[in-house]
């Protein structure tokens, strides 16, 4: 493989799955698939709609009834099989498909992914790229293996001119890179 481009992680290595792509001559992102079926459940099926009501009954909520509520609230990762290499001046950023709140109530509720160039075979996870997905429709959304998840597009990153060696190296995988 050159400086920059997808790769098969070791643990779907005989699964088959296809590499990320372009659609068309000048679209900007590879779209990424699914690894393996996954279901990802409504969020109005989930424990915080009992806080809403509490809420509307004027109950005085407990914190066991916040930790439930930001328990089932939280987004799920979806595995897509797939690590990138890029220069090191370089980030994949991880975009939902314009489709797919329309169509799917899929949404990534951080906005966009960064995947770092140092996240790539890291110890943890070997880079694998995965995405963090919330069903807002009202019925679990069952996404198949091969099915699209969004997109990632290149891009390169400045630096400040003035910014202090950093000599800390990557330790972990997904969301290692601080709190």
């Amino acid at each position: 493989m050159g400086v920059r481009g997808f790769e098969v992680v070791s643990r779907f290595k005989d699964q088959e799955l296809a590499l990320p792509q372009r659609q068309t001559k000048h679209a900007a992102g590879y779209d990424f698939a699914a690894a393996e079926d996954f279901v990802l459940p409504s969020i109005w099926k989930m424990n915080f709609v009992k806080v809403f009501r509490k809420i509307n009954n004027e109950h005085e909520l407990m914190n066991k009834d916040y930790l439930q509520a930001e328990a089932a609230l939280r987004p799920l990762l979806v595995p897509t099989g797939i690590k990138v290499k890029m220069p090191a001046d370089e980030v994949l950023l991880l975009v939902n498909r314009s489709s797919s709140p329309l169509k799917r109530f899929l949404i990534l509720p951080n906005g966009v992914g960064v995947i770092d160039a140092d996240y790539y075979n890291n110890d943890k996870n070997e880079g694998e790229i995965f995405f963090q997905l919330v069903n807002y429709g009202l019925r679990d959304q069952v996404i198949k293996k091969g099915d699209r998840l969004g997109q990632g597009i290149f891009v390169k990153y400045l630096t400040a001119d003035d910014e202090e060696p950093i000599t800390q190296e990557r330790q972990g995988g997904f969301g290692s890179s601080g709190r």
